[in-house]
């Protein structure tokens, strides 16, 4: 007897990503902004005693749940490489030439010696659809972005999502600010991008093929 293989989707807990949201499947939403990094370890005593007092005052003020979320990933310099070999081509100065092939030299001898990684930092925000309103939400949810159940639902679904999706903005907004007062810029990822994140985690070796640094 054959046994289908199971589909992928049938293990995310994504249902949909509508006007930069993720709506799960469980009726919940998660909005995601992308954060700078911030070099504690180069800050002076005082300047650290500071971060962490307003850290620690950030997340004191915070009635929603937070994750904090650090993405790392092997450095691919390949394509960056291939760049510096074809500016070296058309280079007609002898002398440059020789810099680009020493440099190029010098970059893959230090990522060959050393697992040199590129980290990303989120933060996710989340905001629940209440018991009450789950069995009903997740169905008309979908239908209000034309992936399924009933049309009759749509506008129903529509309103609930605004709601929803205001209210989820409200605590994007002050999280934005919170990780402001000690340092960190913040801005939340669009439908594209976010598409591209979740490609990249599910399907992280087709990703590394696409990957570089930027000069």
């Amino acid at each position: 007897m054959a046994i289908e293989a199971a589909s992928a989707q049938q293990f995310l807990t994504i249902d949909a990503i509508k006007d930069d949201i993720v709506i799960m499947k469980d009726g919940g939403f998660r909005l995601i902004l992308m954060c700078s990094s911030l070099n504690f370890a180069l800050k002076s005593a005082d300047e650290q005693d500071a971060i962490t007092y307003q850290y620690q005052n950030f997340l004191n003020s915070l009635d929603f749940p937070l994750q904090i979320v650090t993405l790392s990933r092997l450095l691919n310099i390949t394509p960056y490489i291939e760049t510096l070999k074809s500016h070296q081509k058309e280079e007609d100065n002898e002398y440059v030439k020789i810099q680009i092939g020493e440099y190029i030299e010098f970059i893959q001898t230090l990522v060959g010696s050393a697992n040199i990684m590129s980290k990303t930092f989120y933060a996710v925000i989340s905001h629940s659809v209440s018991v009450f309103e789950q069995k009903g939400f997740i169905g008309s949810a979908l239908a209000a972005i034309g992936l399924g159940g009933d049309r009759k639902k749509g506008g129903r679904a529509d309103a609930s999502f605004e709601e929803h999706k205001l209210q989820l903005w409200q605590r994007v907004d002050t999280v934005i600010e919170g990780l402001k007062s000690f340092g960190v810029r913040s801005a939340p990822l669009n439908t594209e991008e976010l598409v591209e994140l979740f490609y990249g985690l599910y399907n992280p070796t087709e990703f590394e093929k696409t990957a570089s640094i930027v000069e």
